[in-house]
């Protein structure tokens, strides 16, 4: 179907493995834009290099890119503060781990929402993950159905929804998914603590790693070449 028969969507695309899938979905269903947000995170460059490459894959034109510095500034995380290290997979825990950064997703979602006012998008999609991963508080399912009840009352025409299509999915599924919708694994990036290969221990890698040998693919990502069988 011509993109210009077609419904108009958002897709916040990180540069990760779990938002390609996202993107690729998108793009399939809808007349696609894309959002990335830079909060100051480690490996900020990298996540847009790979924002730009996977939009460029696709053949997404409509593009924003916005910095929001808040989440330096506070701190908190691993992932935006820098006297806290990024600690290995196995050292993390039951509870939710530092590199949750907070209350990050109300933030990407709100600049969505605004920008799908403006496009006139009814599609709003995030690659949240609740099975299978960190344990982030805001990935998950009632939380995206009390951002939608904001949306309904407080958007001049209340229809915008967020949609969550992995959510339920374990990574190895996702997986699975992009190799049938050639999502560009090639081009993502999930590493969350180096912008050259992959460090393959901390969290992000580690879930990676296990969904690809999960799924019965090879992972395409160049890691450092301590990282241990799966």
């Amino acid at each position: 179907m011509n993109q210009l028969l077609k419904s108009r969507a958002i897709v916040l695309l990180s540069g990760g493995m779990d938002s390609s899938v996202c993107a690729a979905l998108a793009n399939r269903d809808y007349d696609a834009a894309a959002l990335h947000i830079s909060y100051g995170q480690r490996t900020e460059q990298r996540e847009r290099q790979s924002f730009e490459r996977i939009c460029d894959r696709l053949g997404i034109d409509d593009r924003l890119v916005v910095r929001n510095e808040i989440f330096r500034l506070i701190g908190g995380s691993a992932l935006t503060d820098a006297s806290i290290p990024v600690p290995e997979s196995n050292s993390i825990g039951e509870d939710i781990p530092v590199t949750y950064v907070p209350f990050r997703n109300a933030h990407f979602l709100s600049v969505a929402v605004s920008w799908a006012e403006v496009l006139n998008a009814s599609k709003i999609y995030i690659g949240a993950v609740e099975q299978d991963s960190s344990g982030y508080p805001d990935c998950r399912p009632a939380y995206y159905e009390a951002f939608n009840q904001v949306i309904r009352a407080g958007t001049k025409e209340g229809r915008i929804e967020v949609v969550t299509p992995l959510i339920a999915m374990r990574k190895a599924e996702i997986v699975r998914l992009g190799l049938e919708l050639i999502a560009p694994f090639d081009l993502t990036w999930s590493c969350y603590s180096r912008e050259d290969r992959a460090c393959g221990v901390c969290d992000s890698c580690v879930l990676r790693l296990r969904a690809f040998h999960e799924a019965g693919a090879v992972d395409p990502l160049p890691y450092v070449p301590v990282v241990q069988s799966v």
